[in-house]
């Protein structure tokens, strides 16, 4: 809905509207990315509020031993800043934080963030958002772009006894590596991505090492070899090697993997099914631990597992697969359902995040005193992940509904600020003051996403962090191709301009 009739000239002519003030929130991935498209742009009254010490967000939190990305290294970049040096076809995790590093020195995004602020409190008074950080200090934006990614609460496990533990105990993403781990018995929670890659780098330093199960999962092969000095040398010389593999690569995940997850019935899916079988059946020679490992739902309904190595350290001799669920936790060890004490000298928590939390635990106020914990009592949502209601000229990167999967979220985030950066546009040019999803569009965009929902692989039978509180997938439910087109130009109808 659009409330005017006709632009007012007088604001094309404010000077505020001219050079607006943009607060962005997180100094991680997509934080980054804002701040130097803000400067391509041409907006130079910005600053970014990070509330770590350092930059990075995903890769800051997550150091634990054999992190790596699972999205091919040369697809998991920036567009414009291509790197010839990736060490391996997938980037451990030190090599993509020393990335966005260097990335954001280079573009001056460094001198532009603020360390150690957190910001507590967003509200939209008189045309304008009202910045509160938790140290007490303000600010004023006339935009406000939430780079707060998603994977940095914690999700810590309700298991009794975690406090009595004689040893150390800490989660995967607050990984303490004063703790000593040669020679010691160690055991891992959970079997997601970051449990497996643990175990995979822990097996060989440890004496002993416990994955306790809580969900078996499937594992796609993959191949992880190191690009040679002189595959390096001809990307520096020849940079459009670089551009032809990120395209080569993006193309084949859209058309092979991230458009075919939205429809449980597409035959690519049986196929990527059976590679996971075949892969379980020729690894693990064990047959009870064989069916251990084989999970009861189909390949790609929880987000896919890349391991070169996980079959085979779970078989190693010192390594024990627990499917017995977890009683308690006691001084010396984990005690199981049936009975057994599993004696032990550190305890990973490998359980996942918070994955609803997105903005919060910042309160957001929007307009009329519309407060977003209100406007998401049943659940977060955004128009295409981006926009709230009553929240006008507020923006989120990554936001609720967004693309999730096995896919570059770099590749997401640059196409979201290409959408984010033409309703700026709007209000700059003097077309309004405020900008947000009108609520009409946002109710028709959330019943057929819930419908299309049904349709997904992610919908077939299991359970998993894309699952929401009402018992369907979050995750954005159509093709990655409708992604890419919904974000080249905003459909202005379905927003509420003032």
């Amino acid at each position: 809905m659009d409330t005017e009739t006709e632009p007012d000239v007088n604001r094309a002519e404010d000077p505020a509207r001219k050079q607006p003030r943009f607060v962005v929130i997180g100094a991680g991935m997509s934080g980054i990315l804002s701040a130097i498209e803000l400067q391509k742009a041409g907006f130079d009254d910005f600053v970014v509020y990070e509330k770590a010490d350092t930059l990075g967000g995903t890769w800051r939190e997550n150091t634990y031993p054999g992190i790596a990305c699972d999205v091919p290294s040369h697809f998991y970049s920036y567009s414009f800043e291509l790197n010839p040096d990736w060490s391996h076809r997938f980037a451990p995790g030190a090599e993509i934080q020393a990335y966005f590093e260097g990335v954001a020195h280079r573009y001056g995004v460094v001198e532009r963030i603020r360390f150690g602020t957190e910001v507590a409190r967003c509200a939209f008074e008189e045309g304008r958002w009202r910045i509160e950080t938790a140290a007490g200090e303000s600010d004023a934006a006339d935009f406000v772009i939430a780079a707060t990614g998603v994977l940095h609460h914690p999700a810590i496990p309700q298991i009794e006894g975690l406090d009595v533990f004689e040893g150390a105990v800490f989660h995967s993403a607050r990984w303490d590596h004063e703790v000593p781990l040669e020679g010691r018995r160690v055991g891992v929670v959970g079997t997601g991505s970051s449990a497996i890659q643990i175990v995979s780098a822990l097996v060989d330093r440890v004496a002993r090492l416990t994955l306790f199960q809580r969900t078996a999962q499937w594992i796609t092969p993959m191949d992880n070899p190191a690009y040679t000095e002189q595959e390096k040398a001809e990307f520096r010389e020849h940079p459009e090697a670089m551009e032809t593999l990120r395209a080569d690569t993006a193309r084949a995940f859209t058309e092979g993997f991230a458009n075919v997850l939205v429809d449980a019935e597409s035959p690519v899916l049986d196929g990527i099914h059976a590679t996971c079988v075949a892969n379980l059946e020729s690894s693990v020679k064990d047959p009870e631990l064989r069916e251990k490992l084989r999970p009861d739902y189909r390949a790609t309904c929880k987000r896919l597992i890349l391991s070169e190595d996980f079959y085979d350290a779970i078989q190693r001799p010192n390594a024990r697969l627990v499917n017995e669920g977890i009683e308690r936790v006691e001084a010396k060890g984990v005690r199981t359902r049936d009975g057994e004490l599993h004696e032990l000298d550190v305890l990973v928590l490998a359980t996942g995040f918070r994955v609803d939390r997105f903005v919060r635990p910042m309160e957001v106020i929007g307009r009329d005193g519309a407060a977003l914990d209100a406007i998401w009592q049943d659940g977060p949502f955004a128009y295409l992940a981006t926009s709230v209601p009553d929240l006008p000229n507020f923006f989120m990167l990554q936001g609720p509904n967004g693309p999730v999967g096995n896919f570059s979220l770099i590749d997401v985030a640059e196409l979201q600020l290409t959408y984010i950066l033409q309703l700026v546009e709007r209000v700059r040019s003097g077309g309004c003051r405020e900008i947000s999803a009108s609520w009409p569009a946002m109710e028709r965009f959330e019943a057929e996403r819930r419908e299309a929902a049904k349709k997904t692989v992610w919908a077939s039978g299991c359970r998993s962090w894309y699952i929401g509180a009402d018992g369907l997938p979050t995750a954005w439910p159509w093709t990655y191709d409708r992604f890419r087109e919904e974000m080249q130009r905003p459909r202005l109808e379905d927003f509420e301009t003032r």
